[in-house]
């Protein structure tokens, strides 16, 4: 009888210890898989929702995820007047925090299979929308974008609401992509 109780005993105590490194695995695994996890990732699975977003140079946006793609993201913000103001375009470098998004990440495409930035600003230019550029550094300008280069754009500054024509334009100014916080169409 006492050495059926020692053999239980220590057979227990196997199982215990196998149940505890299986746990610890399953742990670590989780860890890594949390770890390969990118903020456009989490992104991803929040379009269509509603978002907080502090932009550098700009503050807090509140809005619908509307559409993303590498490097950038698509808000629905609203505005102060009907129809003006409502899309902004952020890049994902100028976002410095998020609230509102989910804990997990689900089976969706992933951002790469989208345009990057630069095809998202010539979508943009081509409409030859009115937009305000705000910078990183909190500044901001108003226009048309006339060209968008390898890592930078043009931007025909004219008064919101004027179409850019020639009488119109106060200049032209180069903006590089690092430098861009927000743009939003007017």
């Amino acid at each position: 009888m006492r050495w059926e109780d020692l053999f239980a005993d220590l057979e227990a105590q196997q199982a215990s210890l196998e149940r505890l490194e299986r746990e610890q695995e399953v742990a670590e695994h989780t860890r890594a898989e949390r770890g390969r996890i990118e903020l456009e990732h989490r992104l991803v699975a929040a379009e269509g929702q509603g978002l907080r977003l502090r932009v550098a140079g700009t503050g807090w946006l509140v809005g619908r995820l509307l559409d993303l793609g590498p490097g950038w993201l698509l808000l629905h913000a609203g505005g102060s007047l009907p129809g003006r103001g409502r899309e902004a375009l952020v890049p994902v470098g100028a976002v410095t925090a998020v609230e509102g998004l989910p804990r997990r990440v689900g089976e969706h495409a992933a951002p790469g299979r989208r345009p990057g930035l630069r095809s998202a600003l010539r979508a943009i230019s081509r409409d030859r929308a009115v937009v305000r550029i705000h910078d990183r550094g909190g500044d901001h300008e108003t226009g048309t974008i006339d060209a968008v280069l390898a890592d930078h754009l043009d931007l025909a500054r004219h008064p919101d609401d004027t179409a850019r024509r020639g009488e119109a334009v106060r200049g032209v100014v180069t903006v590089p992509f690092a430098a861009l916080a927000l743009v939003r169409r007017l």
